[in-house]
């Protein structure tokens, strides 16, 4: 019968009832009779904890031993509710210890547990960008100083510049990463209140401030090295196809090393993430081995509590006794918990401060080793072929000291794990005896004196005792593997969710560059006029950046789950632990009465319902941190156009002055100055003659010009008709479309629902627009290419017509045309084919306006100083167009601008 009760004490709807009821007797006394004529502790005496500042209070589900009766805890399994979500800002709020390391979880509150691995991963993430982030510079650097020690070698610059060169670029990395480790220390700083405890509410913030201040490092970084670019090639003068093959060298460098950089940072972050699951196995061991004496003495005392009972029935034993009994037996076993609770609190502490002291100085002498081993690669010399030996090398070589690191700290981590195991099997030793000498003292010492039994009858109670126990002890053992099992399988649940929350962000990362790449293509496609070096270089330089982004984007979103993961953690522990209790309570009793088995489909029900309410919490969640993973996203991508705008900038004013220096190779000039002179000196040329010729070249340039406008009128004519009737067939089509809709318009309304007819509606708008703006462009390059192919013919028209009046003052003053160097030839197909976009037809404007002037200021006579300047400036005429070009390329390279804005916008 005593068997009977203790193994199911809520058999009884009387003590049921009386549980559920919370029964406080007036007096201060922690035992009273309940109906039934059995004993329990008030559920309100709890004992009170130290409570941190904006802590919710919630009670321990192992630390404490006002809840020591088994129907306690089978009170709160079926009656236990997870909060509402008016208390999540509290939650939010709450302070939990700020840890360095993960043995010091193992002394934390149970409640805090997961918020502390979870802040430790996050701590992790950030040690892991900040080292991925000094090896990218430092390759940099070193890629860079191995250019400049192959221009040192080859005399292109001098050993004092190839010194300051790479001064002043270690310094500007230096002063960069100062300033980012500035912006991060007062990120820190900020809010904190407390050094030693921190919120989830701070740790959100902190790390949103982080990725603010790292994209914009990031942002630094890439002007740095474009300006460290700049300044190399400037100081080695090294010529524009020359410039432009080690711009490409040097981003594909680059390129190289973000691949490297990416691909350890997915190994390590996953590396990170299945420690988080290892971490929270050894710390459920901990805490397991933590309720080993609060289980044992619930156990304990509600097997002498029934025996106690069954004495004061068989009239041996008076109530009063009882309680009395019960009350010092209770007494004792608190202390005696109270004393294993700081003893395996502090002990345990001591333990892991030693732990961390040797840890500590472990890593210091590694530290000192790793430094000097990279210090000894990056003394040795490299030459340009070895740039991709040096990259893998150094890499491997950080790869390998990392792993290390990491191996180290697994190491100590596991080991600390089983010290504390350790200490706490050794200490629950001790309680176990101490708890059984306490049992063995009111059989075999109290009884005797309070009752009327003999020594022997309180043997053998003391024998049945033991034999109670016994059984006792093997459920709980059951029950805790059990609980070991469930929590397994929660895990496997938790990291297949991981596991496919990695899988789509690869996806959303393959698909966001992809956009990228294509829209960068369109826009180098619609420019048109750069070479193929050039091409490649801006789409080498637009793959570097989207790669830095998308690798920065990839780290963030794995710290974004993790805070996830926190600020739902808590109702994840209330939910896992009301399952536990009621599958543990479900296989335990297997025959139930009508109420055992309504109170078993409540609890379900009510899990159920909760178990949505969490869904749909965690979906809303996720939704907000996406939504601020996007708005991050959308910066970061605002800063790549921004660069790559000036990057292609940088690429049009370099083609720009290519073709500026082709037109200016010509070698005539020397040539039409001798000619000059020699007009001047001759005896055969008059002022008249000269005004005459002049007047004549001023005519014929007046009658090109002309007719070039008028061509360039009737083509602009023709292309504005063509225009209109594309739009008027366009029409016509959108017509024909729109008709066929209004005819399935019914049956789409029937079909599809709300959402389909949106994304169809916007499937057609975005089509719409996408046509118009390809109707639009095609007319742009048609009306260019057409302008093109009149310019073309302008400017053959001017240079025969130049040479026409060269020759004709030639002949005129006498002076044979062999002084003249042939003009090469090979320029002219070029300036026809790259010189499209960049010319203007002022020319002719600006050379009749010098018409009138000249024949408002020129007088009849003898050659002059004024004949000598106006010769002057005909004959440098051809030079005059060129300082326009200057100009006209500006004016170009803004209008190229202006498309490549518009077209990054679209």
């Amino acid at each position: 019968m005593v068997l009977e009760e203790s193994e199911s004490p809520l058999n009884s709807n009387v003590t049921a009832f009386a549980l559920k009821a919370k029964v406080i007797y007036p007096i201060n006394q922690k035992f009273r009779p309940l109906a039934d004529g059995s004993s329990n502790p008030s559920l309100h005496e709890n004992p009170k904890q130290a409570v941190l500042p904006n802590q919710v209070m919630e009670t321990s589900t192992s630390g404490s031993l006002g809840s020591l009766s088994q129907g306690d805890k089978e009170d709160c399994s079926s009656s236990t509710t997870i909060h509402s979500t008016t208390s999540d800002d509290r939650f939010q709020a709450r302070a939990f210890l700020k840890v360095t390391s993960f043995p010091e979880v193992l002394t934390c509150e149970s409640f805090d547990v997961k918020l502390c691995l979870c802040s430790l991963i996050l701590k992790d993430l950030m040690l892991l960008d900040t080292e991925l982030r000094k090896e990218k510079h430092v390759m940099f650097i070193q890629v860079l100083k191995i250019y400049l020690t192959d221009f040192y070698h080859k005399k292109k610059i001098t050993d004092d510049l190839f010194k300051k060169i790479l001064l002043i670029q270690e310094n500007d990395f230096e002063e960069l990463q100062k300033q980012l480790d500035s912006r991060l220390q007062n990120t820190e700083m900020s809010g904190a209140h407390n050094s030693e405890y921190q919120t989830l509410e701070d740790l959100e913030r902190k790390e949103r401030e982080y990725s603010e201040h790292v994209i914009d490092n990031m942002e630094a970084f890439w002007k740095q090295t474009d300006k460290a670019q700049q300044a190399f090639l400037d100081q080695s003068k090294c010529s524009s196809a020359k410039a432009t093959k080690i711009r490409m060298d040097l981003t594909e460098k680059m390129i190289a090393v973000e691949s490297l950089l990416s691909e350890s940072q997915d190994l390590q972050a996953m590396d990170i993430q299945e420690r988080l699951f290892n971490w929270e196995l050894m710390v459920k061991m901990i805490d397991s081995l933590k309720s080993y004496i609060p289980e044992e003495c619930k156990c304990r005392l509600n097997i002498v509590s029934n025996i106690l009972d069954h004495l004061t029935v068989k009239n041996n034993l008076s109530v009063r006794q009882k309680e009395e009994l019960l009350t010092d037996l209770h007494k004792a076993f608190w202390e005696q918990l109270a004393h294993f609770s700081n003893e395996c609190i502090q002990q345990s502490k001591d333990l892991i401060l030693k732990r961390l002291e040797c840890r500590a100085k472990k890593r210091e002498v590694f530290k000192q080793r790793q430094k000097a081993e990279q210090g000894s690669l990056l003394s040795k010399t490299f030459h340009n072929k070895d740039v991709h030996d040096f990259l893998k090398a150094y890499h491997e070589l950080l790869e390998k000291h990392r792993q290390a690191q990491w191996d180290l700290e697994e190491e100590d981590d596991c080991e600390s794990t089983e010290a504390v195991a350790e200490l706490y099997k050794e200490l629950y030793s001790q309680a176990s005896h101490a708890l059984a000498d306490l049992v063995t003292e009111l059989f075999l010492q109290t009884l005797p004196v309070a009752t009327s039994l003999s020594v022997r009858e309180c043997e053998l109670l003391k024998e049945e005792w033991q034999e109670n126990l016994v059984p006792q002890l093997e459920k709980w053992k059951t029950h805790r593997q059990r609980r070991w099992k469930l929590f397994q399988e929660q895990l496997l649940q938790e990291k297949k969710l991981w596991i496919k929350e990695y899988a789509l962000s690869a996806v959303m990362q393959k698909h966001l560059s992809e956009k990228q790449e294509k829209i960068i293509q369109g826009v180098v496609s619609r420019l048109g006029c750069l070479s193929d070096e050039s091409v490649n270089y801006i789409l080498q330089k637009h793959r570097l950046l989207v790669c830095s982004v998308l690798r920065r984007l990839t780290l963030r979103r794995v710290g974004m789950a993790a805070l996830a993961r926190m600020r739902l953690s808590r109702k994840k522990s209330l939910l896992q632990e009301l399952r536990e209790q009621h599958t543990l309570q479900k296989g335990s009793s297997l025959c139930q009465d009508e109420d055992q088995w309504q109170l078993q489909n409540a609890v379900e029900s009510h899990i159920l319902e909760e178990e949505e309410k969490l869904e749909e919490e965690t979906q809303q969640t996720h939704l907000e941190f996406h939504h601020q993973l996007v708005t991050e996203m959308q910066e970061a991508l605002q800063f790549l156009q921004q660069h790559m705008e000036q990057v292609i900038g940088q690429t049009l004013l370099q083609h720009a002055r290519r073709e500026a220096g082709k037109k200016s190779s010509d070698d005539g000039q020397d040539f039409k100055e001798r000619l000059v002179e020699a007009a001047v000196e001759s005896v055969y040329g008059t002022s008249n003659n000269i005004n005459r010729l002049v007047q004549n070249y001023y005519q014929q340039l007046g009658k090109i010009t002309e007719g070039y406008e008028g061509k360039k009128l009737q083509q602009l004519k023709s292309l504005q008709a063509e225009r209109g009737e594309r739009n008027r067939l366009r029409k016509k089509e959108e017509n024909e479309l729109a008709l066929k809709e209004k005819q399935t318009k019914g049956l789409l309304n029937i079909s599809s629902t709300v959402h389909q007819r949106m994304v169809l509606q916007q499937k057609k708008v975005l089509s719409q627009f996408e046509l118009q703006q390809q109707i639009r462009l095609e007319s742009l390059k048609q009306k260019l290419l057409g302008l093109h192919h009149l310019e073309t013919e302008l400017e053959n028209q001017l240079k025969e017509a130049e040479q026409d009046f060269v020759s004709e003052l030639a002949a005129l003053a006498r002076v044979p045309m062999a002084m003249k160097k042939k003009p090469s030839k090979k320029s002219k197909p070029a300036g026809e084919k790259t010189n499209s976009k960049r010319k203007t037809f002022q020319s002719p404007e600006s050379a009749d306006k010098d018409d009138s002037h000249e024949n408002t200021q020129e007088p009849p006579g003898l050659i002059s100083g004024l004949c000598r300047g106006r010769l002057q400036s005909l004959c440098e005429g051809e030079t005059e167009p060129r300082k326009n070009s200057k100009m006209l390329e500006k004016r170009g390279n803004r209008a190229l601008s202006h498309l490549f804005l518009r077209t990054c916008h679209i």
